[in-house]
Formats: structure tokens, C-alpha cells, sequence
């Protein structure tokens, strides 16, 4: 597209934490317009009444969501973005993809390319295979020449990013071993999404730290496991990961560990190979420091730091990568997918 267009965006399910976050960056894009908000309930909202935030940001017209018509967003929209529960979207993206519209999806509806997998994990046989094995897995510091053009973009879970960036660079030049990384990960609690549960409620959360999830069968460690192991051309990877809940809305920090592949590997070799991977990527920040939810939250950035730590003959790797959770984690990213999709410039409207 020209660098001049207007891209005319739609968004299912606008109601959630991920919607939330989508609009207030389209708004803000110097070539993106949300022309259509759809919703599945009955009594159809007005976003500005659900986030009274947008009040005066948008338009009255265009807050008010409307019912979920394929063909009413395939004359409105050149691209929507699913923003679903897991299991839903592929039941409406072989419609919107045959309607003529990109369709980038923020469930984990298309990120993992095994059928069968999926269908262990989420408990559902997939709906829409033939699809899944046309997704792009949308990561562009590691995927970009894929995106251009894509018609359906799977944007990655929010821990699975966070993984990726910081273990990539080790693997493509063989600084650490591959068959023992261990990924100790916290998330803020709009990860787990904005429908309410005792375990969320305020007394639960507040003042606590926990792990959650099965210890090594989170729903995220596959699709880490996927990427890693693409990443090591076709090398079997698997990372093991625990997730905890931390007591804050938004932000990520994990804390990997690796061993490195020799004795001669030194720390100014770990931070030359982050550097050199993402020197001219925006949106990836290699510091010095320990990075802080605190520099990241409400921006697209993912801070990365690592150090080489001896005990007696065992040397470790502990790298540190630190996001939004909703920002490069979820909505950001599916912006910055976007403008990769399309050709224009990847920090429109996250900078």
C-alpha cells in the first residue's frame, strides 16, 4: 500500500482488556482508522461506557459496537483483528479471510501449526486446519520477511514473546545448550483476561506472589517450544516454564536460565549477540541494567539483560526480558504486526 493510505481497522470482541488497548494505539496511528467494532452480546455497548477513558477519543458513531456481519466489516474494513476467547476465532476467521480481509488473531487459536496438539491442549479438535497451516507466527524481529503481504497473522501469546526474543540470539550463535532451558515467568493479572474469578478477586490478589498452572504443561510451553525449536532449524527445544501471578495490572518479567555450549563463552559475548540481533529493531531495548516492569509498561518495548554467573565449575546464562503483557505481549505487538503486514512503518502509532 501507499505510505499514504488509511488502513480501515475492525475489531471483534473490543470489550476485553486486549480491545481496550487496541483502540487507544489505532487512535493514535497516523494511518489507521477503526471503522467497525464488533460484539457478541446481547444488548450491543458502547466501548466508551465500558472504557469511560475513550470518552471524547472516538467518535460516538463509531463506539457503538455493532453485530458481528462478515459482510457489513468486509465493506468497512480492510483488516480485523480477533480479539476472542481461545476456540472461537477459528469459527469466524475462514469467513472474514474468504470475505477479502486479513484477519489477525490475538487468541492462540492459530499459533500452534500441530492440529493435534492444539486439540490436546485446548481440550477441542480445530476447526479450520487448512488455515492453520497458512498462519504467519507473528514475531517480526524474528519473522518479519514472513508478515509482508500475510493474510492471516497468528500474534503470539504474551509469555511465548517474551521467551522467544531472549533465547534467540543465544541459539542462532550456539552460546548455549538447548537441552536444558528453564523460564521462570510473572505476569500482571489482565493476562488472565477481564472476566472475574475468586482467584482474581481484589482480597485473593492483593499482597500475593503464587505460581499457577501445571508445573510444565502450561498451555504456553508448547508454543515456546514450537518457536525455539524453529529458531534451531527444526533442533527439538523444550524449555521448562512456570508461570506466576504477579500483584500489578500490566507487565512481564522472566528469568531464564541456559548453560552456556563452552567454558570460553564470556558475558561480553552474551550481551554482542543480543546487540548485534537487534540493532535497528525499535522496539527490543538491550540494557546494562536489570530490566523493570516499571520501564515497560504502556509502551511496545521489550528490555532484554543478561549475565554469566559461576559456581564452582558451573557456569550459567540468566537472562532477563521485561514487557507489557498487553502491550508487546498482546495488543502492540498485533499493531506492529500489522504495519508489517501492510508495508508501512513499524512503529506507526507505538511510538
Amino acid at each position: 500500500m501507499n505510505t499514504t493510505d488509511i488502513i480501515r481497522c475492525a475489531i471483534v470482541g473490543p470489550t476485553g482488556y486486549t480491545g481496550m488497548r487496541l483502540i487507544e494505539i489505532l487512535l493514535r496511528h497516523p494511518q489507521a482508522k477503526i471503522t467497525y467494532l464488533a460484539s457478541h452480546r446481547e444488548e450491543l455497548p458502547d466501548i466508551r461506557e465500558e472504557f469511560p477513558a475513550l470518552y471524547g477519543r472516538i467518535n460516538a458513531e463509531t463506539a457503538r459496537c455493532k453485530k458481528l456481519d462478515v459482510q457489513a466489516m468486509a465493506d468497512a474494513a480492510d483488516v480485523v483483528f480477533l480479539c476472542l476467547p481461545h476456540r472461537a476465532a477459528f469459527e469466524y476467521a475462514p469467513k472474514l479471510l474468504d470475505a477479502g480481509l486479513r484477519v489477525i488473531d490475538l487468541s492462540a487459536d492459530y499459533r500452534l501449526k500441530d492440529a493435534a496438539q492444539y486439540a490436546e491442549i485446548y481440550e477441542t479438535a480445530h476447526g479450520d486446519p487448512g488455515n492453520l497451516a497458512k498462519a504467519v507466527y507473528g514475531i517480526p524481529e524474528l519473522f518479519r520477511r514472513e508478515l509482508r503481504g500475510a493474510t492471516l497473522v497468528a500474534n503470539p501469546g504474551c509469555y511465548p514473546t517474551a521467551a522467544a526474543l531472549a533465547i534467540a540470539p543465544l541459539i542462532t550463535r550456539g552460546l548455549a545448550q538447548t537441552d536444558r532451558i528453564y523460564i521462570s515467568a510473572n505476569s500482571g493479572v489482565t493476562g488472565a483476561g477481564r472476566k472475574a474469578s475468586a482467584k482474581l478477586h481484589f482480597p485473593e490478589l492483593n499482597q500475593s506472589y503464587s505460581a499457577y498452572g501445571e508445573i510444565g504443561g502450561h498451555r504456553h510451553q508448547p508454543e515456546i517450544a514450537q518457536t525455539l525449536t524453529r529458531i534451531a532449524g527444526g533442533k527439538l527445544v523444550e524449555p521448562l516454564f512456570v508461570p506466576h501471578l504477579l500483584p500489578v495490572d500490566c507487565g512481564i518479567l522472566e528469568t531464564i536460565y541456559l548453560e552456556p555450549t563452552d567454558n570460553k563463552v564470556t558475558e561480553e559475548e552474551l550481551f554482542a549477540a543480543f546487540e548485534d540481533a537487534y540493532r535497528g529493531e525499535p522496539f527490543v531495548r538491550v540494557v546494562q541494567h536489570l530490566p523493570n516492569i516499571k520501564h515497560v509498561v504502556g509502551t511496545n518495548f521489550c528490555d532484554i539483560s543478561v549475565r554469566l554467573t559461576s559456581q564452582g565449575d558451573r557456569r550459567t546464562i540468566v537472562v532477563f526480558a521485561c514487557e507489557d503483557n498487553i502491550g508487546k505481549g498482546a495488543s502492540g505487538q498485533a499493531v506492529q504486526n500489522m504495519n508489517a503486514v501492510f508495508g508501512i512503518k513499524e512503529t506507526a502509532g507505538l511510538l
